[in-house]
């Protein structure tokens, strides 16, 4: 029976996303048109002098968390508040299925669109500026999970503890762009002043693109071992929160 509710919910949920369009643009064309931009722009070139690797090998990871941060930060968020605002999780609860099941399947839906954006991307690159990774597939998957992980406990816990539509897209606003545009997800973080730099290692987005880039260009995980550890904590903080505090109604 739950898992026929999970299906059900899932094929009209995704309907509803699709309709809305706004994740169609900001997961999946959006990450496109950035990926075709810093390749025009940077291509083959060295990410710095006597570096071994492009900008483009640099740039990749980073790309690929667009729809992460867009799904995460700014989509759960809006409908998790929505749903509570309207009443549909309070009526869940007296359905026999959990209420939990519909907060299930919208991370399905934003993890879908953030891997259809990640192939997508990778085929861009590949076709058009002749992009490999240079590190293992594996441990970049591995890294891409764990960074959905985080930025998706953290689209929970604002969605969950909001306490109207209104306030969640505000907390999530405040989220979302600042991560987007300086994390190194748009604006790539090498180009950056050394103070905006700086500035952007707070950013929870920012870390989990460290991550990201370390295992694209094959680094050791020890360079990079602070950004797992914090990634780690931020996924582990947004979850037993969110558990603990959550509110259906």
């Amino acid at each position: 029976m739950s898992m026929r509710a999970f299906k059900t919910l899932l094929k009209t949920e995704s309907k509803l996303s699709l309709r809305g369009m706004d994740m169609f643009i900001f997961a999946i064309c959006m990450p496109i048109v950035v990926i075709v931009i810093v390749g025009a722009i940077y291509g083959t070139k060295p990410a710095f002098e006597g570096a071994e690797y492009s900008f483009l090998d640099q740039s990749f990871g980073a790309i690929a968390t667009i729809a992460i941060c867009a799904g995460g930060v700014m989509g759960l968020p809006l409908v998790v508040s929505d749903y509570r605002s309207r009443k549909i999780l309070k009526r869940f609860k007296v359905t026999p299925t959990s209420p939990a099941l519909i907060l299930a399947v919208q991370v399905v839906i934003y993890a879908l669109y953030s891997l259809v954006s990640l192939l997508l991307v990778y085929t861009t690159a590949a076709l058009f500026f002749d992009y490999h990774m240079q590190g293992s597939w594996f441990s970049f998957l591995g890294a891409y999970l764990l960074v959905m992980l985080s930025m998706f406990s953290i689209g929970i816990l604002v969605g969950g503890l909001a306490p109207n539509t209104k306030m969640a897209s505000a907390w999530a606003s405040l989220l979302y762009f600042p991560m987007l545009l300086f994390s190194g997800a748009t604006l790539p973080y090498e180009v950056m002043p050394v103070a905006l730099q700086q500035a952007a290692n707070v950013l929870p987005l920012t870390q989990g693109i460290k991550l990201l880039k370390a295992a694209t260009l094959g680094l050791p995980l020890d360079s990079v071992f602070v950004a797992v550890i914090v990634t780690v904590a931020i996924a582990a903080v947004g979850i037993g929160i969110s558990l603990r505090y959550f509110k259906w109604e």
